[in-house]
């Protein structure tokens, strides 16, 4: 089935369920009752969308799941178990968000592997940053962007003043690398960010989806600054000047680097002239669609692997150069990644 179908079945579910709980509202009296709506919901759509659909015993897994269900008091506390069936799948990718909480596996993230330097900069939340170092290289921090409003509209909104101030630093300045600083990038969406990245990227396929065989089911473009994946509305920026996507490229990554931050690494893979620095990224390669559950719950379900523009499938991205703990945002040209970077900028 390709992932247009799998989309449109979903989808479909969620036009219909939406219906049913209109008509029912009334009907559910109790948290029981509300459980039980909610988890019917959970387990058709994994048994429809999840990526690894086809591994599962969903009867079993429905029958062991309502059995501890029977012991919750009600419904938010029945939402415990929501982590306990996405660990039995292997579904770390995956979570249910419900009254600004997130119900699902936890990350084990080893803190005693970043420095200091990247600690105090984490917990200052950093933000999207674009300027010139030794006035000649471009150094751009992408961090993760995440909001709720997916429309084109939105995306354009969000994009547009990113890109600018990239474009800005290419028209204003003859540079001869540029440092693209994913460290931060823990996810969300990874529109924005490559719509804010065109120009290096240019025309072309910048990543795609794989299905459970790892086949190629779908490709993201970007053409003339539109983020085709083939939606009847695509995001896009208002592009200006020449492309640089032939410039040399040095993409820092590190053990946070995650999720569309990893989709954004993905995007350099198979792009001359560009070399990656850091450390392995986190390994959240996989697609996800959110799906909307009842209650005003959402659910971010993986249903596909990431690729890079070849169709191939990475873990984990994994530097060309490690640079571990010599990170310096105070002067970045103390900093070791962006010191190998400018090694590299400087190769004949």
């Amino acid at each position: 089935m390709d992932q247009s179908t799998i989309m449109n079945k979903l989808l479909g579910l969620i036009c219909v369920f939406c219906v049913t709980i209109n008509i029912s509202a009334q009907r559910i009296k109790t948290s029981k009752d509300s459980t039980k709506v909610f988890y019917d919901k959970v387990f058709k759509s994994l048994e429809v969308a999840y990526l690894h659909k086809k591994d599962f015993d969903w009867k079993k897994l429905k029958a062991e799941t309502f059995k501890n269900l029977e012991t919750a008091k009600d419904f938010k506390s029945s939402l415990k178990e929501v982590k306990v069936l996405l660990d039995k799948i292997g579904a770390d990718h995956s979570k249910v968000m419900y009254q600004g909480k997130n119900y699902g596996p936890t990350v084990d993230i080893k803190w005693e592997n970043f420095s200091d330097a990247w600690m105090r900069k984490f917990k200052a939340k950093p933000e999207f940053e674009a300027k010139v170092l030794d006035e000649k290289y471009g150094y751009i921090l992408m961090p993760n962007i995440s909001f709720d409003d997916f429309s084109s509209e939105n995306v354009h909104k969000i994009a547009q003043p990113l890109y600018d101030k990239i474009a800005e630093l290419k028209t204003d300045n003859k540079l001869e690398g540029w440092i693209v600083d994913l460290r931060f990038n823990t996810g969300g969406n990874s529109a924005p960010m490559l719509l804010a990245l065109y120009d290096l990227l240019g025309d072309n396929v910048v990543w795609g989806t794989l299905d459970g065989d790892k086949k190629l089911i779908s490709s993201t473009k970007l053409n003339k600054g539109i983020y085709d994946q083939g939606e009847k509305k695509p995001s896009y920026i208002k592009p200006s000047g020449e492309l640089i996507d032939k410039s040399k490229v040095a993409v820092i990554i590190g053990g946070l680097t995650a999720s569309s931050g990893e989709v954004t690494a993905l995007a350099f893979k198979g792009r001359s002239n560009t070399i990656f620095i850091g450390e392995k990224t986190l390994g959240k390669t996989t697609s996800n669609m959110v799906v909307t559950l009842p209650f005003d719950a959402r659910m971010p379900l993986s249903v596909g692997y990431d690729c890079d523009r070849n169709g191939n499938y990475y873990k984990q991205i994994i530097p060309d150069i490690t640079v571990s703990k010599q990170d310096d945002f105070d002067d970045l040209l103390q900093d070791k990644n962006i010191q190998e970077a400018i090694l590299f900028f400087n190769k004949k």
